[in-house]
């Protein structure tokens, strides 16, 4: 530290990393901005600190308003703790959905159908009443403090702490045991379970507690059966910890967004020849060729006269060359991820978070000539393979034998942005990194 400031170092997700000094009560949002405005990104509300511990194979989200420099000093000297810049689009998914969609009716013990009839935002306010909180429960499998043995247990979170029941389901008091203490830990994604805890599932998270610097002496690990159950318990674990203060970070993020990135719905359109349209400047005020047939007469005109003003020195794109640009300007997009596999490219959407409409492009690993479209719906990854299909000499890429055809991948793109196509949802996040 120099005169209270701190250094703190960001990793992005191909390990370039940036140096970034800091005051000792700097939240990550703030550090997100500085980081957004070196990098030049789109400010919005999912660009988050991820703390990262690699011998632990754990990782969370920092919340928006925790302080960067606390949370580092927390880890153990000369360790690999590090931070991560990246993207997490599930951070406040909570707050645009009601409560009912993310938590199964099986899994709290309160009826929120007494709250019908309000609105999201008394609805979303009532959840987080810290009186009216409901209680969470379920099966979980937790592993045995120093023992590769998993058993389990029906768990109950609340307010209070994360109890279970040593007799089934039963909530009586003489049945629950206490297991963890909300307040002092943290909860974390276990992302190798099965390799670093022996875990049942890859669906494992961990309780951390703020004491517990180094080792895995004092983890609680649990994992569950399904990837929706998993995140039930992590969301619930920060509304109990922060309660109203995440729903306050939600509002903050919103208004610190660029204007057009949250009040236009469309998509931001790309630099393609598909997104062009004809213009006529021949008047005062230029205006918008609608007619096709127009447009064609205009372009053959405005080809004929550059090319008597170049003296022929150059040359209109031929065919061949306007196919070899198809097949290319895709390379310059944040969602094409280039010959990456299909694990890599669920890792990556996983780690930016499992909500509707978040996908990337990536070349083909059994089809040379091919792409896939991978995109999240409904918390599970699926993969669409995207081919070349010719037509009088013309190249084009479909999804469903040329039923639909699109003259590169930046136009396919743009479309499934606004229409649904034969996709389940519309693509709405690009998963994208950014180098620091």
């Amino acid at each position: 530290a120099r005169c209270g400031l701190h250094v703190v170092k960001i990793f992005s997700e191909d390990n370039t990393c940036r140096s970034l000094e800091v005051t000792a009560t700097a939240p990550a949002r703030e550090v997100c901005n500085m980081l957004i405005q070196k990098t030049h990104c789109i400010n919005d509300n999912s660009w988050s600190l991820v703390e990262f511990h690699p011998h632990l194979a754990l990782e969370r989200c920092l919340e928006d308003h925790e302080s960067v420099a606390e949370v580092q000093l927390m880890w153990p000297p000369g360790g690999e703790s590090k931070f991560l810049f990246r993207k997490n689009f599930a951070k406040y998914e909570l707050f645009k959905n009601p409560p009912q969609t993310l938590f199964p009716e099986h899994m709290i013990t309160t009826c929120l159908d007494a709250n019908k009839g309000m609105s999201h935002s008394e609805l979303i306010q009532n959840f987080l009443n810290s009186g009216s909180c409901p209680e969470i429960q379920g099966f979980l499998h937790v592993k045995e403090l120093g023992r590769k043995v998993w058993k389990k247990f029906y768990f109950f979170l609340r307010k209070s702490g994360l109890y279970y029941s040593t007799k089934g389901t039963s909530r009586e008091p003489r049945h629950l045991h206490y297991y963890a203490d909300i307040d002092e830990s943290n909860v974390y994604t276990v992302t190798q379970g099965k390799k670093h805890y022996s875990a049942l599932t890859e669906f494992g998270f961990c309780i951390k507690p703020h004491k517990a610097r180094s080792g895995t002496k004092d983890l609680k690990v649990l994992c569950t059966d399904s990837e929706q159950i998993r995140t039930c318990w992590m969301t619930a674990f920060r509304l109990f910890k922060y309660g109203k203060q995440l729903y306050r970070n939600y509002h903050i993020s919103l208004s610190k967004q660029n204007p057009q990135t949250w009040i236009n719905s469309t998509p931001l359109r790309s630099v393609s020849e598909n997104t062009l349209v004809a213009m006529d400047f021949s008047g005062c005020t230029g205006r918008v060729i609608d007619n096709p047939n127009e447009a064609l007469s205009v372009a053959l005109e405005e080809g004929q006269a550059w090319r008597k003003k170049t003296s022929h020195r150059y040359s209109l794109p031929s065919p061949c060359q306007a196919s070899t640009l198809s097949a290319v300007i895709h390379r310059t997009q944040a969602w094409f991820h280039g010959r990456i596999s299909r694990e890599e490219s669920q890792r990556l959407i996983i780690q930016q978070g499992l909500v509707d409409g978040v996908f990337l492009v990536r070349e083909s690993q059994r089809n040379p000539k091919g792409f896939v479209l991978s995109l999240c719906h409904l918390q599970k990854i699926k993969h669409y393979l995207i081919l070349p299909y010719e037509e009088d000499g013309h190249l084009y890429f479909t999804m469903d034998d040329g039923q639909t055809k699109f003259t590169d991948l930046i136009q396919l793109v743009e479309f499934h942005q606004i229409n649904r196509g034969i996709l389940p949802c519309q693509l709405k996040h690009r998963c994208t990194s950014v180098v620091l």
